[in-house]
């Protein structure tokens, strides 16, 4: 075993110090975590986006999107493969194109978030239950 005297505070008395040993990992404080980290311990984060890699970067526990997010997203370049496929998808079919987007984008998002992930339908169905159960339907196929 190797010891050295530390003499790094001439008001402290000199310590044998094994150098044998790995020095220990210093403890992480609120001080050393980021603002997301933080607030991960104190509540469930939930990302409000389309854009897949900001998810990545912040690692929510849950996510939602809705059209205006989905939209922000798909003009990004990153997601022109993702766009691409989904008009190929609805072959001149708007509601199709639209539907198919927004279901390729939560699947990007659930490969990534571990909880939930919630996809807003179309707001014309927000008090319409049996057309967005029907809706839910159509997603589903």
């Amino acid at each position: 075993m190797t010891t050295t005297v530390d003499k790094s505070s001439p008001l402290r008395k000199p310590q044998l110090v094994s150098t044998d040993q790995p020095p220990l990992k210093k403890q992480r404080t609120v001080s050393d975590l980021n603002q997301v980290d933080q607030l991960k311990q104190l509540t469930t984060v939930v990302a409000d986006t389309g854009d897949v890699n900001a998810i990545k970067k912040f690692s929510p526990q849950d996510a939602t999107t809705n059209p205006s997010l989905i939209y922000k997203a798909a003009v990004m370049p990153e997601y022109a493969s993702i766009v691409d496929d989904a008009v190929a998808y609805g072959k001149g079919d708007l509601a199709l194109t639209m539907d198919k987007l927004a279901v390729a984008f939560g699947t990007e998002i659930s490969k990534i978030v571990p909880g939930y992930v919630s996809t807003e339908v179309d707001a014309r169905l927000s008090f319409d239950t049996a057309g967005t159960i029907n809706k839910a339907r159509d997603l589903i196929k």
